[in-house]
């Protein structure tokens, strides 16, 4: 059992849980909690080590025996010393490390969602898991982006990440990427998302909640479109706005006809 903060998996974790450069340096990320845990598992993502505690519930004890029998090195925590880990108020008693990786970009994709300058990790994390509800096929983060790896962005993400090819791109290769699409920015001067023809092969860029989209997302984009809004509301936040633009999109690819 490990009992001390000098463990060389406990630092680890702590940077892990820290700095994005740390993440980078390592080439790894922390996920916490069993739900978590189970759909990185289920996903055949790679672990490096999991690190559990007493008092996991009933579905946590069954989650440590499937790892071990996956050859997943277990090592038990102490209670307290797992808790000074956590980013919640308590924890569910287990942590993982697993290897940083990208799924792949399906070739041809007709729905990709570009993030641009968002800095909240909720809104960054709610984003990235109704992408993986609305069937996005790929997310780009740019640059100017939170960290999709951070503990809050995997922790609002509810296993997305696991789902959905995301990638960090510098801008040139964005623009390669959805060199065949129609790319609409949303924006509040933008044209109606309901008097706009979303059905075509398209890219929704989202900017930041703060400052919007960059300036290199504006000339990427080949449109402007906006979110009707009959209420005495100025804006909505990045994590809502993208999640009705994205199902926008759903619905008229779906259920409109051609």
């Amino acid at each position: 059992m490990i009992t001390s903060n000098q463990n060389s998996k406990i630092k680890l974790i702590r940077a892990l849980l820290g700095r994005t450069k740390e993440r980078r340096e390592a080439n790894a990320f922390a996920v916490e909690g069993v739900r978590l845990v189970e759909e990185a598992i289920n996903s055949n993502w790679g672990f490096q080590f999991v690190l559990y505690s007493d008092g996991l519930s009933e579905r946590g004890i069954n989650l440590v025996e499937t790892l071990e029998a996956k050859k997943i090195e277990v090592e038990k925590v102490e209670s307290d010393l797992l808790q000074s880990l956590s980013g919640t108020e308590t924890s569910q008693g287990i942590l993982a490390v697993l290897n940083y990786s990208q799924l792949s970009i399906p070739d041809s994709p007709n729905f990709i969602l570009i993030l641009d300058q968002i800095r909240d990790p909720g809104n960054l994390g709610t984003l990235i898991r109704t992408a993986a509800a609305a069937g996005v096929q790929a997310v780009l983060i740019s640059p100017e982006t939170t960290d999709v790896f951070a503990p809050k962005v995997v922790r609002s993400g509810m296993g997305a990440h696991f789902r959905l090819p995301i990638h960090s791109m510098a801008w040139d290769d964005i623009r390669q990427q959805t060199k065949e699409l129609q790319i609409y920015l949303a924006d509040m001067d933008g044209k109606s998302c309901w008097e706009t023809d979303l059905r075509q092969p398209l890219a929704l860029i989202i900017g930041g909640e703060a400052e919007g989209a960059s300036e290199e997302a504006r000339q990427l984009a080949t449109q402007k479109i906006s979110i009707p809004m009959p209420g005495n509301v100025e804006s909505l936040n990045a994590g809502v706005a993208g999640s009705v633009l994205m199902f926008e999109v759903v619905r008229q690819m779906k259920y409109t006809a051609g």
